[in-house]
């Protein structure tokens, strides 16, 4: 049973919700998050990079007491205000793609976390579970929800539909062509029969933020500790996640790029190759595999397709058939000697939603020798992965929605 909870967010007025939202910190380039922070007082990065206030690099708990500090000033200057009811959260995105993703901004339960009622399907690092559990406990507030993903659900979605017939509260529009909406639901009877829906299902996966939602875990057994009181509805035990259907969700691939052949000439790579995928020169033209367990391959100014050799490679875990996971086994690993996918620096990776001539320039350009592409993953792999207990490589998935920070707040 799945426990999730309307709460009182801190949002940004009507008049400035669009200048407030922001991409995550690391998604802009410097020149960009110098020309937000220039022009716009309003935005949120004001408050994630509260050194630029005092033109120097800050970290740490000086940094983190900044950000708190910079968060309590854009509260006392009415920027953010926080509900006075508890409510669900309608959060609709429109991409300039045209996909439209509706769900439910709600406070997750720790405890499901905990008891697997919420699965993981990718590890995490642990020492930034303790960083960002820090952050965390410094600035006491959270302002990217965990994106969650459920069945398909007629109940919820015939709510959302209701709720969506009225005015929003929020609608702006982004540079990047995304428009965003967000409804409120305080009705107790709507409230209270999301809460029923959710209640009846027996597991939500994690679809993005497996380290925001392990750093809450790290928070709520601090404070709960360091609380005599402790009786299990403190707003600690539970963090703010997003909440969307299935059906909903956009999964793409993560493309490996590799700065150099692990000392093999090409034509040795190419043999080494062969001995688990028929290989086929596709010239000089774009190619992008269609089907699992293919993959293409840029090298030396051509493309190539890799067709699995099934009789030499054995699928004895759900994992094995996570095409990430086959392409380490078979070629980063044994032939190019990347064993640490996390920490390794010869191997980068790119979204598989850009197109595939960002991955030919980077190579054509010197800075990597060989691409891989492959298929996206799908929603059954993700949840059967982490219905096993297993866990996908990094960079296995980029996963649709994101949404912008500062428009929801969720404080412990």
């Amino acid at each position: 049973m799945a426990k999730i909870l309307p709460f009182k967010a801190v949002r940004p007025t009507r008049d400035k919700v669009s200048l407030v939202a922001s991409r995550s910190y690391q998604s802009y380039t410097q020149a960009e998050r110098e020309a937000r922070l220039d022009y716009n007082p309003f935005s949120f990065l004001h408050i994630v990079n509260p050194g630029y206030k005092y033109d120097k690099e800050i970290s740490g708990e000086e940094r983190y007491q900044l950000v708190r500090n910079r968060y309590l000033e854009f509260k006392e200057d009415t920027v953010f205000v926080q509900d006075k009811t508890p409510a669900f959260y309608i959060y609709k995105i429109v991409n300039r793609e045209q996909d439209v993703f509706n769900g439910i901004v709600a406070a997750a339960s720790v405890l499901d976390y905990e008891n697997d009622v919420i699965k993981k399907h990718e590890d995490t690092i642990a020492s930034k579970e303790v960083i960002f559990k820090d952050y965390l406990k410094t600035v006491g507030f959270n302002a990217e929800p965990v994106l969650l993903t459920y069945p398909d659900n007629t109940e919820i979605s015939e709510i959302i539909n209701q709720t969506q017939k009225q005015r929003s509260e929020f609608e702006f529009t982004t540079t990047y062509r995304d428009t965003h909406y967000l409804w409120l639901i305080e009705d107790l009877a709507h409230v209270d029969a999301i809460s029923k829906a959710f209640k009846a299902m027996d597991t939500l996966y994690i679809a993005d933020g497996h380290h925001r939602s392990s750093s809450s875990q790290l928070l709520c057994h601090d404070l709960k500790t360091n609380n005599e009181n402790h009786n299990g509805t403190e707003p600690y035990n539970y963090f703010m996640s997003y909440l969307i259907p299935e059906s909903e969700l956009r999964i793409h691939e993560f493309n490996r790029l590799v700065k150099d052949l692990n000392g093999l000439s090409k034509e040795e790579f190419l043999i080494k190759l062969d001995a688990t995928f028929r290989i086929e020169n596709r010239g000089i033209f774009p190619y992008k595999p269609s089907k699992k367990h293919h993959f293409s391959m840029y090298l030396d100014g051509e493309f190539y397709s890799l067709y699995l050799r099934k009789a030499n490679y054995t699928f004895e875990t759900s994992l094995d058939e996570l095409d990430a996971q086959l392409l380490y086994k078979t070629i980063l690993d044994p032939i190019l000697g990347i064993s640490d996918l996390r920490n390794n620096e010869r191997i980068d990776y790119l979204s598989g939603k850009k197109d595939i001539i960002n991955l030919k320039s980077k190579i054509d350009s010197g800075e990597f020798i060989v691409g891989f592409g492959m298929v996206p993953a799908t929603i059954d792999d993700l949840k059967q992965i982490a219905n096993d207990g297993l866990k996908m490589p990094p960079k296995s998935t980029y996963i649709q929605p994101k949404l912008r920070s500062g428009v929801t707040i969720y404080e412990f």
